[in-house]
């Protein structure tokens, strides 16, 4: 400590953020064992135990937002690890650096915008109305579609949305995998008589399994991570039966209703899950990609 007091100093205050921002507020949880009243207070409420938990299990909602939580998240970690990869594979046969960069470029950009300003555009887009997508699928005879108001269209254009957001970040982690492969792999494959697509499939993609591993398991975390911003910002009371997810239905019933108790039960649920599976995704990348943090 005397020795390297300037490094302690240097991240006191970082310490005292998290302090102060994600580990006080957990004191709050025991709500979610009391039937809290804001004048009552978390030391005079009266306990209920585990009623709300039980209750979460009984409402038809609740089963119907877990579910939809699941089948989007679970949907949007396949496609942000192949759709990536596959375009991480393309570019990387590109030799003109200029058009790759470009390339690289442009689709990193959207990375960086908030749901807040997509959430808009995409509304515009593809507003039944007169949206730019409805007038180009109008010119081959088709009728104009809700996309952001039928529970048929909603969890696509929820996960195609979410792809060309998040693809050109993930690209750059494939493509830096890409690089680290060893060259004289591919000169040995060039001597067999391995044309570019043998050396992809039997060169390249193996060397990257361990990354591809490590973003697959490490992503089992985020299971019940659906995507609060992108889905308060684009659904709407149309499409609750398929696009609610458990972030949006605690907001929605902890905050709007005013039930905190219950709204705090559901979120204690899929925090609990979500740490067992953060576990899990750490001990399948260290058992099969030898990847580890401490």
């Amino acid at each position: 400590m005397k020795r390297n007091w300037q490094l302690h100093a240097l991240v006191f205050p970082a310490v005292v953020v998290a302090l102060i921002f994600q580990y006080a507020p957990m004191g709050g949880l025991v709500m979610a064992f009391q039937d809290y009243k804001p004048w009552l207070g978390f030391f005079n409420s009266p306990w209920v135990g585990l009623d709300h938990f039980r209750t979460m299990f009984a409402y038809d909602d609740a089963r119907q937002v877990i579910w939809n939580t699941l089948v989007i998240s679970v949907l949007k970690i396949i496609f942000q690890v192949l759709v990536p990869l596959v375009f991480a594979l393309l570019l990387n046969e590109v030799y003109k650096m200029t058009f790759k960069r470009t390339v690289q470029t442009i689709i990193y950009l959207p990375h960086f915008l908030s749901w807040v300003i997509l959430g808009g555009i995409l509304m515009d887009m593809l507003s039944p109305d007169g949206g730019l997508v409805n007038q180009v699928i109008g010119l081959i005879g088709i009728d104009p579609i809700f996309f952001l108001g039928d529970n048929t269209w909603f969890r696509p254009t929820v996960i195609i949305s979410d792809i060309w957001k998040e693809t050109g970040f993930n690209t750059i982690v494939f493509l830096a995998a890409v690089t680290a492969v060893n060259p004289t792999l591919y000169e040995a494959a060039i001597m067999d008589g391995a044309n570019r697509w043998k050396q992809t499939l039997f060169v390249t993609i193996p060397s990257m399994l361990p990354i591809i591993i490590v973003v697959a398991t490490l992503s089992l975390g985020n299971i019940l991570n659906a995507g609060f911003d992108q889905i308060f910002n684009l659904y709407n009371p149309l499409v609750y039966e398929t696009g609610d997810i458990i972030d949006t239905y605690v907001y929605r019933v902890g905050l709007i209703n005013g039930d905190f108790s219950y709204g705090t039960a559901v979120g204690l649920f899929k925090s609990l899950i979500s740490f067992v599976l953060v576990v899990l995704g750490y001990r399948l990348a260290y058992k099969y990609a030898d990847y580890r943090i401490f």
